[in-house]
């Protein structure tokens, strides 16, 4: 009875320090998109508001939280209320199992990958109820690219999943980790090449970040499923967005960089260091790529990631039975 209240006092901790997180990680990330597109541009970025503009964030946020929520007529009532929802709160669940620390797990379960896989298709069930219930063509649109593109991207994003999990032996996340060295050469990056090639694709396409942002081209679908969002509601997709962004890049951490592992000593700040680099090559290539039509978008996905992810897999299949 009290190692349950433990268990279950240890995970309201925990996802209430999850929460902190994703705000936080919403409000640092718009600062580095704004910094990083000045500085591509050769604009300063924000810098008004606070020391070289560290507050422009936390003000933009108060008032989007501030705003109405403006809700546009002949909308289905309970989706258009449910989809924002259901974008941020099952993220939560999908922190839980990352391995921050050598003892530093909120729920420890032995197939972390696959409770990650399987609540991670949730997000794009909010994308397509928040198109379908806004009453827009433009929503519905952006609804009916999101569901095709995540689909797509998921297929060779387990491909190379599944390559690491071959060689590791084990869906835990925490097993993954400790199965590689404090090095970067005994990272599974120098085993995984041609994996790591494929998530770092797939990771983009999964989280609609540009140049695979076609759920959301503005210039085509003026924002596309969330068209018709504001305020609070609007919000929770913005937060959902950053915190999948977050949740890839941890994940991308955990099997191809090492995790918690680094050359000094191990720690969270390792984690935290690798999952923010990936964070800023999305950024990077946001405004370094232009958009691609919706027909590429799939033909990299159909012709090109998913062959290789299937011939990746296959080798290391064949390598590991030729070695053990």
């Amino acid at each position: 009875m009290f190692l349950s209240l433990a268990i279950v006092a240890q995970i309201i901790v925990a996802v209430l320090l999850i929460i902190a997180l994703m705000v936080g990680n919403a409000v640092v990330m718009v600062y580095m998109e704004r910094k990083v597109a000045g500085f591509i541009q050769r604009r300063p970025g924000p810098y008004e508001v606070g020391p070289y503009g560290t507050l422009q964030a936390i003000c933009d946020s108060m008032k989007l939280l501030a705003k109405q929520l403006y809700r546009p007529g002949n909308v289905d009532l309970i989706l258009y209320y449910l989809a924002p929802i259901l974008a941020f709160f099952p993220v939560l669940l999908l922190y839980l199992p990352i391995p921050f620390g050598p003892y530093l797990t909120a729920l420890p379960v032995g197939d972390g990958v696959i409770l990650i896989l399987a609540f991670a298709g949730l997000g794009v069930l909010s994308n397509l109820l928040a198109g379908w219930s806004s009453n827009n063509k433009y929503s519905l649109l952006g609804a009916a690219r999101a569901v095709s593109q995540t689909v797509a991207y998921e297929i060779p994003m387990i491909l190379a999943l599944l390559a690491v999990v071959f060689l590791s032996g084990s869906t835990d996340l925490k097993v993954v980790t400790d199965q590689q060295g404090p090095w970067p050469w005994q990272w599974n990056i120098v085993l995984q090449p041609l994996a790591f090639f494929i998530y770092l694709v797939s990771l983009v396409g999964e989280t609609n970040r540009a140049p695979f942002d076609l759920p959301e081209a503005e210039s085509e679908l003026a924002a596309g499923f969330h068209t018709e969002y504001s305020g609070m509601g609007f919000a929770l997709f913005f937060l959902s967005e950053y915190a999948n962004m977050l949740l890839v890049s941890f994940v991308a951490a955990v099997f191809f960089l090492g995790g918690y592992k680094g050359p000094i000593a191990d720690g969270f700040w390792w984690i935290f260091i690798k999952a923010y680099a990936l964070m800023f090559f999305m950024v990077w290539i946001r405004w370094t790529f232009p958009r691609v039509r919706f027909d590429q978008l799939l033909n990299i996905n159909w012709k090109w990631l998913l062959p290789l992810g299937l011939f990746n897999l296959w080798l290391t299949a064949a390598v590991i039975k030729v070695a053990f």
